[in-house]
């Protein structure tokens, strides 16, 4: 009797991946049988049979033939021919090892046979011939190994098995698992079943229902709404029935809450199959009469909107939620991973449990964009897993446009990149729909399993081009001629149904004509969708509407609590033996927690979240360089000196406080930001900050601030109250350490759509901090942090400036200087007001103003209209900044300046001239430079006014 499947993965060391092994330890055993280990020599003992060694010297006549066709008979001795038959189970262990492992290559996963190889020849050692295995041997029967089938069979059966499982219609890559009990699970669900779904007729009948409706919508919109673009599913309908499959199966397994994030194609049909989204609205949007949500903003194009609905499955109600998406494809990708772990928090689920992200992504976009990368690096990393995303690949075979796979990557398949985070890829030809669900449920079922992602690559085609008013044909002529020949995979499975006297051909009418009617009268298409209903970890958006940016919010805090905050933070746990360095600055911070010192950066921007924590306000801080501080100067993580371990004060304030967290995070810009901003959009009530290492590394996510940060709302109407730190000061650091690039967020402001601030003491960073979440105005603040200032003698705020006050976004002269006598008043933001202010000082200039704008938008005109005046006398303004002239804020904001100063003062510019380059690279060049502007905007002569 053959031993149970489980007990077989615990014992069989025939397991296809030991191949190599046993033949090298058989060839030790034929030389010296003694040279092995006692159950290893008993084992061969057996496979040879008893008496072998005593009957080594018997001759027997072997005939076989040859590979040209011809005849040949060898004498053997019986020895040799028990040495020949081991070496013939080691091949047939290999061949089987050989199927799992590269039968994804020879598998009929294509619905049009293209059979485009990409790089590499065909698998040859999926030959018999390739083992030396022949016609003869095929009705020899071998031992199976580890193969989930009886314990020996004949080799024809073997190999018939091996193509029904890794050679069908479903083509699967988990191999390069390096995890054994990963793998053996794999190879139970395929192997166990033949990698076939046994479907009564009421599952294969609905399965016919779910195609009918993915081909009914688009059918109806191409006939409807001739030439308008929609990016048709056709040729990839079993979409429509695999998420329907999975969403029932997550619901079963106790998912409450399921993020989707997708590009265009098949979105329309998602959103009305699977959704639940009302035709009628759909048509309203083809047709133009949708309106704008309160009539604001610049809304977006149908193919690109998201939508929210529930559904009732047999494991209780699941939540739906299709994230909003640009046309940057696979930028969505680590927004839905923020928005999940966002999710996840709220329901203090830690292991994925209950919330699960689904990616839908296009095979070129998959093969080709960075961020895709970028996110699976993320997703087993403790402060970015989700506990496993399913990925699901449309692979149209041709890529975004007309590409040719040749073209478009140079990996076989489109899903490599998925081998380096181990994630097993199940390769299905989309025209077997009930493959289509097995490998769903195996895919889900994984990532329930092992908490890991997990790739379905869904082979398909485009019916259409690009869109619908692409011709496909010029550049892919030979495609398309077999395209337009070929039946829609719901006329295939429907003849299939019908064959099998599952249904006939006017119930297959009747499906059609029912959908159609459904489309008519505007009703529900998807199935299972019911009213919505807000839980207990719903977010309520409602208290952060309809405010203004110039909207308060008292963010002082009193001595005493601030006081006990700080004697928290500093009671460090017994044995932790902090760096030197490290030490000197908490023992720093000792004096400023009890005034006699003055505050600086790290320790106010710490206070700041200690009080929000103790208030109920979590916080989360990442990027590169979070826990330290680039700049050594926060240390929220210290390490023991004595053995490495990480001790957190914020985490340690209260047993009641929220939640802290901050993550040096992988090398990442773009994934990081969208994963923050994801996060910030799933939770107003968090304090979500994402930190540059220097500002400028911004540029690696420019895409998320362009397409979600600075439009999110407009297009959305998606608030969001992520932070980002960017640290911008010119030191002579050279071009790519100088600049965040201001000019750049202040093009992108408008319509009061974000903040963008340069607080310059650590009162102002306290309250800065305090106010993101304290206030209910929900905008994105974009932060030009400090470097030098982290440590400047002259930047710095006392205990009192903490506890009492706001965030001050006009700064006026702070020394005493006769208002009356003013000639010229200096305007600058940033760190070069230490150097106007020192440099002023020094020359004892007394007839000149120095005005920090601490928030350069929203602008705060009215408060400089008000502030101006206090200057009657001053008949020149200047705007000094360390940028080049054609950087900074000068061009954006020199209109403000303009109307606020009033048509009896000029308005000059001090600064760098023009550049390419943010930055020299000599600091002597740069010391100079700093030196002539500072001089010029203090005392210089000006020929023209702006």
């Amino acid at each position: 009797m053959k031993p149970s499947f489980k007990a077989l993965l615990e014992s069989s060391h025939l397991y296809g991946g030991n191949a190599t092994f046993i033949e090298e330890l058989y060839d030790q055993y034929l030389e010296n049988p003694k040279s092995v280990a006692e159950p290893w020599r008993d084992f061969f003992d057996r496979m040879q049979g008893e008496g072998l060694r005593d009957r080594s010297h018997q001759p027997v006549i072997e005939s076989f033939r040859r590979r040209d066709g011809g005849a040949q008979v060898v004498v053997r001795t019986a020895g040799e021919m028990d040495a020949r038959a081991a070496e013939k189970q080691a091949a047939v262990l290999r061949l089987i090892n050989a199927w799992r492992v590269r039968g994804h290559q020879k598998a009929k996963i294509d619905p049009l046979d293209l059979k485009q190889e990409l790089h590499e020849p065909p698998p040859r050692d999926l030959d018999p011939l390739f083992h030396h295995l022949t016609e003869q041997d095929m009705e020899t029967v071998f031992n199976t190994g580890s193969l989930v089938a009886p314990e020996r069979m004949k080799l024809r059966d073997i190999i018939d098995f091996c193509v029904e499982v890794y050679g069908g219609t479903i083509g699967a890559e988990y191999m390069h698992i390096t995890r054994t009990p990963e793998k053996r699970w794999i190879q139970a669900r395929l192997e166990g079943s033949r990698a076939k779904l046994e479907l009564d007729s009421g599952r294969r009948k609905a399965l016919l229902e779910r195609l009918t409706a993915a081909e009914g919508l688009e059918r109806y919109l191409h006939s409807k709404y001739v030439g308008q673009k929609r990016f048709s599913l056709e040729g990839g309908e079993s979409l429509i029935p695999m998420l329907d499959e999975m969403l029932q199966r997550a619901g079963s397994h106790g998912i409450k809450e399921t993020a989707l994030g997708m590009a265009h194609r098949g979105r329309l049909n998602v959103l009305v199959n699977i959704l639940g989204k009302s035709p009628r609205d759909l048509f309203e949007e083809f047709e133009g009469k949708k309106k704008k949500e309160n009539g604001k903003g610049s809304g977006d194009v149908k193919y690109h909107m998201g939508f929210s609905s529930d559904m009732e499955t047999a494991g209780g109600r699941l939540h739906l939620a299709l994230g909003f998406n640009p046309s940057h494809l696979e930028i969505i990708n680590p927004v839905i991973e923020g928005s999940v772990r966002a999710r996840q928090q709220r329901r203090s689920d830690h292991t994925g449990k209950q919330v699960l992200p689904i990616l839908i992504h296009g095979d070129a976009a998959f093969a080709g964009q960075g961020v895709v990368m970028e996110t699976l690096q993320m997703s087993n990393t403790r402060g970015y897993t989700t506990g496993g995303t399913v990925h699901i690949v449309i692979n149209n075979q041709v890529g975004f446009t007309t590409s040719n796979p040749v073209d478009s990557r140079s990996t076989f398949h489109c899903t490599e990149v998925a081998k380096m985070v181990q994630a097993p890829i199940f390769h299905v030809n989309g025209d077997d729909p009930e493959a289509v669900l097995f490998i769903t449920q195996l895919a889900l079922d994984y990532r329930m399993e092992f908490g890991k992602d997990v790739v379905i690559d869904l082979v398909c085609y485009r019916r259409h081009g690009h869109n619908e008013a692409d011709e496909p044909s010029a550049t892919q002529p030979m495609m398309y001629k077999i395209i337009r020949q070929r039946p829609t995979t719901r006329q295939l499975y429907a003849e299939s149904l019908i064959e099998d006297g599952v249904i006939d051909k006017a119930d297959v009418e009747k499906m059609v004509t029912d959908y159609r009617d459904t489309l008519d009268a505007g009703k529900l298409a998807a199935r299972g969708i019911v009213p919505s209903q807000p839980s207990e970890f719903s977010v309520d958006w409602t208290p952060y509407l309809g405010h203004e940016w110039s909207d308060e919010g008292d963010t002082s805090v009193d001595a005493s609590r601030l006081r006990q905050l700080a004697d928290k933070l500093l009671d460090l746990p017994e044995g932790l033996e902090l760096h030197p360095r490290v030490a000197r600055i908490y023992s720093d911070r000792r004096k400023m927690a009890a005034g006699a010192a003055p505050a600086d950066w790290g320790f106010a921007e710490t206070m700041a979240y200690a009080s929000l924590l103790t208030e109920g306000y979590p916080v989360r801080l990442s990027g590169q360089d979070c826990g330290r501080g680039t700049f050594f100067h926060r240390h929220a993580v210290l390490h023991n000196q004595k053995d490495g371990v990480g001790y957190i004060p914020l985490q340690n304030l209260a047993e009641d406080q929220a939640h802290f967290i901050v993550i040096d995070s992988l090398l990442s810009e773009e994934a990081v930001m969208g994963f923050e901003y994801g996060f910030a959009t799933a939770d107003p009530h968090s304090l979500v900050i994402w930190e540059g290492q220097f500002g400028d590394f911004a540029n690696g996510a420019q895409v998320v601030i362009d397409q979600f940060i600075s439009s999110g709302e407009s297009k959305w109407g998606r608030l969001c109250g992520l932070a980002l730190f960017l640290p911008h000061g010119f030191e002579g650091q050279g071009p790519e350490h100088s600049s965040a690039r201001l000019e750049r967020y202040l093009q992108l402001c408008a319509e009061y759509n974000m903040q963008v601030c340069v607080p310059t003491t650590p009162a102002q960073i306290f309250h800065l901090i305090r106010r993101q979440v304290v206030r209910k105005y929900r905008k994105p603040l974009v932060v030009m942090t400090p470097k030098s200032l982290l440590r400047h003698k002259l930047a710095i705020s006392s205990l009192e400036e903490l506890t009492s006050g706001q965030y001050q976004v006009i700064i006026d002269e702070i020394d005493d200087i006769d208002a009356a006598k003013v000639r010229r008043v200096v305007l600058c933001a940033g760190k070069v007001y230490y150097d106007l202010l020192e440099a002023r000082r020094s020359s004892e200039i007394d007839d000149v103003a120095i005005v920090r704008m601490e928030q350069l938008y929203p602008f705060p005109r009215e408060a400089l209209v008000k502030l101006m005046k206090r200057y009657p006398n001053a008949k020149e303004a200047v705007w000094c900044q360390e940028e080049p002239r054609n950087q900074g804020s000068w061009y954006q904001q020199r209109h403000h300046y303009k109307i606020c100063i009033g048509n009896k003062r000029k308005l000059y510019y001090a600064g760098r001239n023009a550049s390419a380059s943010p930055a020299v690279g000599s600091f002597a060049e740069h010391a100079a430079q700093q030196q002539r502007l500072v001089e010029k905007a203090l005392a210089g002569k000006f020929d023209t006014a702006e």
